[in-house]
């Protein structure tokens, strides 16, 4: 190997292995976990691993093929993860993460177990490796939505946060890399890798430099412009989501905290704020016990009511999250209450 490509090899190579000890910080080592670090870890997991493939085979085109299908597979999960990762930071609470990883990976696996890549490697090249990279473009367009906030702010000429920076960097790197994939025809197979070692560092660079002082860099919280919270607004914010309450629309189960702060006609980091310093809780939490209570109501007022359905009428959008959240809440499954309020 002759010492150019030496250091391609280096370079990219250091770009995948460094990927593999981010993810495994994230998922083991990071401050405050949350399941928005899993979603982030993940997501580097899969694209270290399609970048050690791009690396080795770009250095041993030899390579077991078997090696390269699992690098190929693992750009199934890339949209997904990333989608999910936006979505968890950006709503504040966790996503159905199964709806959107448990379909690819059991389409890939059946794909992978008639269509083996080492008999198949035509049908891989011309139509499975096209099919991945567009479900993984489809993904990137959707995350789009949840970056809206951070592109109103640019068009407004706001002053972007930490977090903001952060977000871009991790959807503007995966869509580059993307790119770098499927235009590799166009340029050098190895441009992938490259660009991953690149926009890796950048984002390292974010995470030495950030300043120790501030709150945990991965769930920064947009905070009001002066230091001391503004009284008449926290009145202002109460009294409106105290109507918000009044009116249940929490039993809408597509209820968010997006679509509360459309509502009260603010930002929903201002509201988010409110709710995580003043109320003490997170919106999800706060919002589950709204829910809770409204089924307690029903539960006692109610003899007949059919408990199977109660958690969907509660805004709970499965039967698992509602009986969990009872549970936790009231000490009680929902039978069991029903029974405890009817003696």
């Amino acid at each position: 190997m002759i010492e150019s490509n030496q250091l391609l090899f280096f370079f990219s190579a250091l770009g995948a292995f460094n990927g593999f000890l981010l993810s495994l910080y994230f998922a083991i080592n990071a401050k405050n976990k949350k399941f928005t670090n899993y979603f982030l870890s993940l997501l580097l997991l899969v694209l270290s691993i399609r970048i050690v493939k791009s690396v080795f085979f770009y250095f041993n085109p030899h390579l077991s093929n078997i090696f390269i299908q699992i690098g190929l597979s693992a750009c199934v999960l890339i949209g997904p993860f990333l989608f999910l990762y936006l979505k968890s930071v950006m709503e504040n609470e966790k996503p159905n993460w199964k709806i959107h990883v448990i379909p690819s990976l059991v389409v890939i696996t059946i794909i992978g177990y008639f269509y083996p890549y080492v008999e198949h490697r035509e049908i891989w090249s011309r139509w499975i490796v096209n099919a991945i990279y567009f479900q993984w473009f489809i993904y990137i367009a959707l995350s789009l939505k949840y970056l809206r906030p951070i592109i109103l702010k640019l068009k407004r000429k706001e002053r972007l946060q930490k977090m903001d920076f952060w977000l871009l960097s991790i959807y503007l790197g995966v869509a580059f890399i993307w790119l770098a994939y499927s235009f590799a025809l166009y340029t050098s197979y190895i441009v992938g890798a490259l660009s991953f070692t690149f926009i890796l560092y950048l984002i390292v660079l974010l995470l030495i430099f950030r300043k120790s002082s501030e709150s945990t860099f991965f769930h920064e919280k947009e905070k009001y412009k002066n230091k001391e919270i503004d009284k008449k607004m926290l009145d202002e914010i109460g009294q409106k989501l105290s109507i918000l309450i009044e009116k249940e629309m929490f039993l809408n189960s597509n209820f968010t905290l997006e679509g509360a702060a459309n509502e009260l006609k603010i930002t929903k980091h201002l509201l988010s704020q409110y709710v995580n310093e003043i109320l003490g809780k997170s919106f999800s939490n706060l919002i589950k016990e709204y829910r809770i209570e409204k089924a307690k109501k029903l539960l006692e007022t109610e003899k007949n009511y059919k408990i199977e359905s109660l958690g969907y009428d509660c805004g709970f959008s499965s039967k698992s999250s509602f009986f969990t959240a009872f549970k936790k809440i009231t000490g009680l499954t929902p039978a069991e209450y029903q029974k405890s309020s009817l003696k």
